[in-house]
């Protein structure tokens, strides 16, 4: 079923028209081909989250429960999260790789206008699955979800998280995810009872494709954040998030009659009328931003 579902995935990716850019910019897609890893209802990771993450976070069975869907007998071990790399395209890379303290445009709209389309994608995929006769949920789709600001940020059902699980990738000192094409990606995922076959997960070490925890170098993350965010002790969320502010002000003056508006939950309150544009310098020009630095060095 995994290769079936990707063939179907890809031709999603190919042909929906809300994986393209503003023609402003070219009008092309905004993420090139993507790719899944598959990890289990019942994976002791998704309790370990509730330590991790926070004690809000969602197993998938507790999800699949609170989103209405029908319980039996052993669910955790029938449930398969699925998760999706998207992989932004080349172009928005080479010039991001460009600017300093404000974002290309480029990437800033392929930023806003990612949000729709994964809620399409993933509105086709529950059909999809559907119509082979199986169940099915997203974590962005729910009303369930939610995005916590208490004290610090994080949501009770983390995309990133599910991905580790999957054993797409591993975490990073700017706090993205390292895949084998890289950080600079997006992430969705799914919840089903279909008989998705479960994908190796190859790192044990959550941080074991970022350079600097791996071997104590690189920092280039650190370097290129201009908000200051990122030192050897990490990622601070709160000054990322007031710089992403500063972002997203200044591109709206720019760029805002053309910005698509999200919706999001804060702490389970919805708010509407969001205008999402990123900033991610710490995901361009750097070692990790196309590829898996520490691929070939593990073992």
């Amino acid at each position: 079923m995994n290769e079936e579902f990707q063939q179907f995935l890809e031709q999603e990716f190919a042909r929906n028209e809300l994986n393209r850019l503003h023609e402003n910019y070219g009008g092309g897609r905004i993420f090139s081909t993507p790719f899944i890893g598959v990890s289990s209802g019942d994976d002791h990771l998704y309790k370990k989250y509730k330590k991790v993450v926070g004690p809000e976070h969602y197993t998938p069975a507790e999800l699949w429960l609170a989103d209405g869907l029908p319980n039996q007998e052993g669910l955790a071990s029938k449930l398969r999260v699925v998760s999706i790399v998207c992989p932004f395209v080349d172009e928005i890379r080479i010039v991001s790789k460009t600017v300093k303290k404000i974002p290309a445009e480029i990437y800033s709209v392929g930023r806003n206008y990612a949000n729709p389309f994964m809620l399409d994608l993933l509105r086709r995929i529950i059909k999809y699955i559907q119509d082979l006769g199986y169940n099915a949920t997203a974590g962005m789709l729910s009303e369930n979800f939610s995005i916590y600001t208490r004290g610090r940020f994080y949501s009770n059902f983390s995309e990133r998280h599910a991905a580790y699980a999957a054993g797409l990738g591993t975490f990073s000192l700017h706090e993205g995810f390292i895949t084998e094409v890289g950080c600079n990606v997006r992430f969705t995922s799914f919840i089903t009872d279909a008989p998705f076959e479960v994908t190796p997960r190859r790192h044990e070490d959550p941080y074991g494709n970022c350079l600097y925890y791996s071997e104590g170098t690189c920092r280039k993350c650190e370097e290129k954040c201009p908000g200051g965010a990122i030192t050897e002790n990490g990622h601070d969320k709160n000054k990322c998030f007031y710089y992403g502010q500063k972002v997203a002000r200044k591109l709206r003056d720019r760029i805002g009659s053309i910005l698509k508006p999200s919706s999001r939950r804060i702490n389970h309150e919805l708010r509407p009328g969001w205008f999402p544009v990123g900033c991610a310098f710490c995901q361009f020009d750097v070692p990790c931003m196309d590829k898996n630095p520490t691929a070939g060095k593990q073992k």
